[in-house]
């Protein structure tokens, strides 16, 4: 009978802030006990959940899929909406702020009330909203659902409060803006046209207050109807009826003519006095053919005529090229006089909008600019120079110029990098831009007191790298890099680019930067890594490059075989990866019907280049083809500049690189890197007898595999059909790590061979046995990521995430942990064998690209068997995260040591030891020795994070080697020498003893180890039902926790070292995978992700910050005059109309009007009320608010009092007429006679 014991769960007894003492090891799933520590770890725990609440802060660049443009002339800010339901309200730079509509539903149009601090959104599902602007965070007050008409087009006159609505039907109604309340005053379709006319005129396209008089409204149907209808006398004044259809009308500023655009690219020109036809039809781009007939040309989609005192007025269109010009950009044409200019865009044109001077419709406009509104960009166009520039944007507006491919966050950097940085990049900024001051400048901001450097770094399938200085919660950016600029352009046509035909093949997978050293890396989609070195001062430099043939070999396929309950410890087969080249094999190494071998899938540029200042490239690491094979995606990346080292890692295995000597110190598989401490119980290889040989077949690599497999989200996996090869036939040099035998002379002058124990890294296992997916694609893959950023999650963290979350199979647990830690014996004679798949014909493998196509595909196997084990179908493993530090190795290191952790995808983390010379000439000429693997610790799931504790509980930092200028002219009193910043464990031994605490967070949970005991102190299981996408340990309240990002869109923080859960916030449901691949946390609580392929969403999960945010918001709403309208003298206000007599209160009030039918609008109060209140609440803003809200009230009761009063005054003037008029009656009667 099998006995059970209980498990404490690393719970205590104390408060939050208590202190932590020496749980036993353990989880909520029941996880093995560690033995108990030998001495006390006392961390006094400061976070509490109070400290933790999630909020949005601000979004950058340039709103997605842009729908519709608004302009406040008085305010002078700017609103764009999106199909996606949200509104940007941009001011001057710093005043950015973001709205979302809860509906999602796409913006029709926007209305700014001028000058009053309030937007109107119409939007596709149709319904209006009005949002109050007087307050940090926008916030809609009302709003107005139509229930049985489509809205299609809104107006509202300046200084009105009346809102015109133009259907789909072709009616018109009328908003009251205040109450949101419709007006009974309708003007039906059939109404405005004559009785005579059997056609629906079509939908309402235009409507505008005549600039003469409002009392008359011009309404345009979309079939070319033109009616000008009379408010006040509820009848047309005129109709025009027009062959081609209308698309926009402008009026000229006396109100005596108009300007309409038709959708056969003509203009044309109406006179009020005789609107029989038009006095003038242009086609501006229309050319006169040689039969006489005009060309046909495109719609002109929008028409605005202004006005100009000392010139000619501005006619501005888009569109209306001619149709023969295919493949012209779309335009913006400016007719001013008889010059006309065209402007081409890049991108269509959504919308633009004069910016004129005035408010009022019936003065001169003055236009000084115009902004145009593009698909993925937003310009500015000065119109006070006859060349017209465009002005420079101060918003990040081109984030997307390269689609984003993956982002890093760093806050709190050093507060001189942001300086250099930005100096650097101004001198490659562009010129022409127009000398005037940026025209969109309303709201107020100014720079908080909560405010430090703040890095965002930005890496695009073109292969460029933006920083952007983020701090203050802007966004500008400091520097672009070009890391195209190494390699040698692909000819077309040749050799490897015309087999490779790439998009994007210097696409950024991931970047790695240490602020502190100002060392960069980059890792791109063609397997390829680059070193940047800083520098103020340009250089002649010649980039090293070194090859690493980082691929499995050809394996064997065998069937079971009669011995194979008898273990094999023979020696490791081909699964290591082959020694690496210093230089590539040129791509015509090979005969024309060969398989590719031995080159990179890019040719770095191999002469002396001028590298200007900024990042220079001085070392580039390129994965090899193998037989036919591409190299597989790099997963995994650290650099650590005090080391000098630089470590990456893939499906394949890892690689340690010396940056500084430029050598490959390590190359091998992750099997090799156990020796013979692998955690699992691997089936070994069975001699094969009696078969042809298979070396021909390629193993394909997983990257493929998690591409698909995540696309599920982990949900369901097909059975797996096993692999194996024979050890016997394969070469046994070739099967040797670099590690183990003598350098090849071509990777550095003189021979070296490491010391011994760095054999032992190689210790005899058994070989591996690989399981392929059957819908694993051949390879003919692409290398490069889509520039749509292709939804799968196959590279969802910056690496291949292993699918190992999945339950494991009944029969084939994990090796579980004894309280000594991870056991690390192998399966011996006495332990039952794995089950083999019934037949060879179960494997699946995949031809080389030299077979036919149809043999490839007779070589799949339908038949699957399920007996395999999670355990074996995962045993290659990918490398998922690297981490240097300094830490120990072994349970009896007395010392730290520079060390490597190495994260797998099947939850196993290695500490690697390495022995580097600190002495600056002993380091640039002595080998930096690698041992074997020292500790092995396990977790469930693929690993994340790596994060490390002093004994005290505070974040020790890696080290890092202080930066300088290797291009700096020499000084002699002052000769350039290394300076290292090491953060060692030691700095709290006096306190706590030795040791430092390592947190190990995967996808499914977190530990906490206690090094160098490798006693598990803490375990707490994050999520059972999803995974976590991204991991990080950040520094918040002068403390340290657990951010956690989850795939179902779970936030999490946990407190450190006891991983007690601090808060869980369902933030959203994860229905992108862009935000997935491009989340990430930064120092002091916060964190980004690009929320659509143009913009970056920035969140703080820091109560602080949530405190502190009203105030390094900008104010979107500032109090200024409204300006005065122009004397227009007697004459011309007696015969220029009588506008000013209009009353719409007396007209379309419900006295007048009568109230609409309740079935046609719904009214729905806004949201604004509580929230908005509460934030109001918060500042000088709420004060004021509640002063006027107390003023208002106690107003409205002093109203109601007078009202009162007064009807108290009427009945007792009443009495006392009626007593008089009783004493008149009564004066002369005597008393008998009543």
């Amino acid at each position: 009978m099998k006995k059970f014991r209980k498990v404490l769960d690393g719970l205590t007894t104390s408060s939050p802030g208590g202190t932590i003492g020496s749980p036993a090891c353990g989880s909520t799933a029941g996880t093995p006990t560690a033995a108990p520590t030998p001495k006390e770890i006392d961390v006094q725990e400061t976070l509490v959940s109070e400290n933790f609440q999630l909020c949005k802060t601000v979004r950058h660049g340039f709103p997605y899929q842009p729908t519709a443009l608004a302009f406040d002339p008085v305010q002078k800010i700017l609103a764009i909406g999106s199909r996606s339901g949200g509104v940007r309200i941009l001011g001057r730079p710093g005043v950015d702020c973001f709205c979302q509509h809860e509906s999602g539903s796409a913006v029709l149009q926007l209305q700014f009330l001028i000058n009053e601090g309030a937007l109107v959104t119409a939007c596709a599902d149709d319904t209006l909203h009005l949002w109050n602007l007087r307050q940090r965070r926008p916030a809609i007050l009302h709003s107005l659902k139509f229930n049985r008409e489509r809205i299609t087009f809104c107006h509202l006159p300046f200084q009105s409060k009346w809102l015109y609505v133009g259907t789909e039907r072709g009616n018109t109604h009328i908003v009251n803006i205040e109450s949101f309340i419709l007006s009974g005053y309708v003007i039906m379709w059939n109404k405005a046209i004559e009785l005579s006319t059997k056609t629906h005129p079509g939908p309402v396209v235009h409507l505008s207050d005549s600039p003469k008089d409002e009392g008359k409204l011009l309404i345009g149907f979309e079939s070319g109807t033109i009616v000008q209808w009379d408010l006040r006398g509820k009848k047309a004044d005129f109709r025009i009826y027009y062959d081609e259809a209308i698309h926009s009308v402008s009026w000229h500023h006396e109100g005596k003519q108009f300007m309409c655009s038709h959708s056969d690219g003509s203009l044309t020109m109406w006179n009020l006095r005789n609107t029989s036809k038009p006095f003038q039809v242009t086609f501006p781009h229309g050319k006169i053919q040689k039969d006489g007939r005009k060309e046909s040309c495109k719609p002109i989609l929008k028409v605005e005529y202004k006005t100009s005192r000392n010139s000619e007025p501005f006619v501005i269109f888009s569109g209306g090229l001619s149709y023969d010009k295919a493949g012209r950009r779309p335009t913006l044409t400016i007719m001013h006089g008889k010059a006309i200019t065209v402007l081409e865009m890049d991108h269509p044109i959504v919308e633009f909008m004069a910016l004129c001077e005035t408010p009022y419709n019936n003065e001169v406009q003055e236009p000084y600019a115009v902004v145009v509104l593009l698909e993925k960009d937003l310009i500015v166009v000065d119109l006070t120079q006859s060349n017209f520039p465009v002005f420079e944007n101060p918003y990040p507006m081109d984030i997307h110029e390269s689609p984003v491919t993956c982002t890093a966050y760093f806050a709190d950097c050093p507060p001189d990098i942001i300086p250099i940085l930005y100096s650097i990049g101004a001198k490659h900024k562009k010129t022409g831009y127009s000398q005037k001051e940026w025209p969109i400048s309303g709201g107020t901001w100014t720079l908080g007191s909560h405010t430090y450097p703040e890095i965002i770094i930005t890496g695009h399938a073109d292969g460029s790298i933006k920083f952007w200085d983020a701090s203050a919660i802007t966004l500008q950016m400091l520097y672009k890099l070009k890391t195209s600029k190494v390699f040698e352009k692909p000819k077309p046509g040749e050799g490897r680019a015309a087999e490779l035909a790439e998009e994007d093949p210097f696409a950024v997978q991931m970047v790695s930067w240490c602020p502190q050293s100002r060392v960069f890396c980059v890792v791109g989609i063609s397997a390829h890594i680059i070193l940047y070195r800083f520098s103020k001062y340009d250089a002649n430099t010649q980039i090293v490059s070194l090859d690493v043939r980082l691929q499995f070999e050809s394996e064997d396929v065998i069937t079971p075989s009669e011995n194979e309950n008898n273990p094999c410890y023979s020696e490791p087969g081909s699964h290591s990866p082959q020694p690496h080249h210093q230089h590539a094999a040129s791509p015509g190494s090979g005969t024309s019907d060969s398989i590719k071998d031995s080159i990179p899938c890019l040719k770095v540029k191999d002469r002396v280049v001028r590298v200007p200042p900024g990042y220079q490239a001085e070392l580039v690491i390129q994965l090899l083809w193998v037989d036919g094979e591409p190299p597989q995606q790099i997963t995994s990346l650290d650099i650590n500049s005090a080391y000098g080292l630089l470590a990456f890692g893939n499906c394949n295995g890892l690689a340690v690189v010396d940056y500084l000597q430029k050598t490959i110190l390590l190359c091998m598989s992750t099997l090799d890197l156990y020796g013979a401490a692998d955690p699992y119980q691997r089936l070994t290889r069975s001699p094969r007898r009696n078969r042809q040989s298979t070396s021909e077949f390629c193993m394909r690599g997983l990257s493929n595999f998690y591409s698909d497999s995540k696309k599920r989200i982990r949900t369901s996996y097909q059975s797996l059909t096993e692999l194996s090869d024979n050890q016997q036939s394969i070469d046994m040099e070739r099967s040797k790590s670099p590690t183990s035998v003598h350098y090849p002379t071509s990777l550095h002058n003189d021979q070296r061979i490491l010391p011994e124990p760095v054999a032992s890294l190689r210790a005899s296992h058994c070989s591996p046995v690989f399981y392929l997916l059957d819908n694993v694609k051949g390879p003919g893959r692409k290398l490069s990521l889509p520039t749509d950023l292709k939804t799968d999650l196959d590279h969802v963290n910056g690496h291949c995430t292993s699918p190992t979350s999945q339950p494991f199979s009944a029969g084939k647990p994990r090796v579980p942990m004894g309280h000594e830690g991870p056991r690390l014996t192998r399966r011996g004679p006495g332990r039952p064998p794995f089950r083999k798949a019934q037949s060879a014909a179960c494997m699946e493998i995949s031809l080389p690209v030299s077979h036919t196509e149809e043999s490839r595909e007779n070589s799949f196997s339908r038949s699957r068997s399920s007996s395999v084990s999670s355990i074996d179908r995962d045993t290659k493993e990918a490398i998922t995260t690297l981490q240097f530090g300094e830490s120990y190795a072994r349970k009896n290191d007395t010392l730290p040591t520079p060390c490597l952790w190495v994260g797998t995808s099947l939850g196993v983390v290695l500490v690697i030891p390495m022995s580097i010379a600190t002495d600056q000439e002993e380091r640039m000429e002595e080998p930096v020795t690698i041992g074997p693997s020292g500790a092995v610790l396990m977790l469930k799931g693929s690993v994340l994070h790596f994060g490390f504790l002093d004994c005290m509980g505070a974040l020790i930092q890696s080290p890092y080697e202080v930066w300088r200028d290797l291009n700096a002219p020499e000084d002699p009193d002052r000769p350039r020498r290394r300076k290292l910043v090491h953060f060692s464990p030691f700095s709290s031994q006096d306190a706590c003893g030795e040791g430092h605490l390592a947190v190990l967070c995967s996808e499914r949970q977190a530990k906490v180890f206690l090094m160098p005991s490798q006693l598990c102190l803490f375990v707490h299981n994050i999520t059972e039902s999803s995974f976590v996408l991204r991991a990080d340990v950040v520094p918040v309240y002068n403390s340290v926790c657990l951010a956690c990002f989850c795939a179902n869109g779970h936030i999490m923080t946990l407190s450190l070292p006891s991983l007690r859960p601090l808060m869980d916030v369902n933030y959203m449901p994860l229905t992108d995978m862009r935000i997935a691949r491009t989340f990430c946390f930064a120092n002091g609580g916060q964190a980004l992700y690009l929320s659509s392929p143009t913009e970056i969403q920035r969140i703080t999960y820091s109560q602080e910050m949530c405190d502190n945010l009203q105030e390094m918001l900008g104010e979107l709403f500032t109090p200024i005059e409204t300006p005065e309208a122009q004397n227009r003298g007697f004459l011309k206000g007696f015969f220029g109309g009588n506008s000013h007599n209009f009353d719409r209160e007396e007209l379309f009030g419900e006295a007048a009007a009568g109230k609409a039918s309740r079935s046609l609008a719904q009214h729905i109060p806004g949201q604004a009320g509580m929230e908005g209140m509460k934030v109001a609440a918060s500042g000088a803003v709420g004060e004021l608010a509640r002063a006027r809200i107390a003023l208002d009230e106690r107003g409205q009761r002093l109203g109601e009092l007078e009202d009162r009063t007064a009807v108290m005054m009427t009945s007792a003037e009443t009495f006392s007429k009626h007593a008089h008029e009783l004493m008149l009656k009564c004066k002369d009667k005597k008393w008998y006679q009543f």
